[in-house]
């Protein structure tokens, strides 16, 4: 009789099991196609935000023959903010340019960027100068995009359209 009553028992908590992973299933698959359409939506507002917004034209594609990288000869030691140790910090960076050879502008402006290197390196102690060493080691690319931002408003063209640090050290 003992036997047959521990079976009894097993069965029912056997069938009370199944029942409730039923029930779990069904209240973790709503929730589940709930996330599945929430990471689609903001899979299609990045997708929106890559392309060119409206009026403006797409970037095109460059390749190694149409890009003229435009070295800036002297290492350059850039003072930086004070952070909170208040100490003096510099950043040591080689820096060069990328350059559109097939930019409508390029001819014209082209031989315009060694005569102006002096202010091309003003632009980069400026930009780096707001920054703390810590904060400058953290954000290398957006310094090189606001570099490259202010460049390109001087030269009021996009024939410059990259900035790389080729050797940067933060001391």
């Amino acid at each position: 009789m003992k036997k047959n009553l521990l079976s009894v028992i097993i069965l029912a908590l056997l069938i009370v099991n199944v029942a409730l992973t039923g029930i779990m299933m069904f209240s973790t698959v709503s929730a589940n196609k709930k996330t599945v359409a929430l990471v689609n939506q903001i899979a299609s507002i990045l997708n929106l935000e890559v392309k060119a917004p409206e009026g403006e034209v797409a970037s095109k594609e460059l390749t190694i023959q149409d890009i003229e990288t435009y070295n800036i000869a002297d290492e350059m030691v850039i003072t930086l903010k004070h952070g909170e140790d208040g100490a003096d910090h510099y950043a040591i960076a080689q820096v060069s340019l990328s350059i559109d050879k097939t930019d409508e502008k390029y001819a014209e402006l082209q031989p315009l960027v060694s005569p102006n290197e002096s202010k091309i390196k003003s632009v980069i102690n400026d930009v780096f100068g707001k920054y703390t060493k810590e904060e400058a080691s953290a954000n290398t690319q957006a310094i090189a995009d606001e570099i490259l931002a202010q460049l390109q408003a001087m030269f009021d063209s996009k024939f410059i359209y990259e900035v790389y640090f080729r050797d940067l050290k933060f001391q």
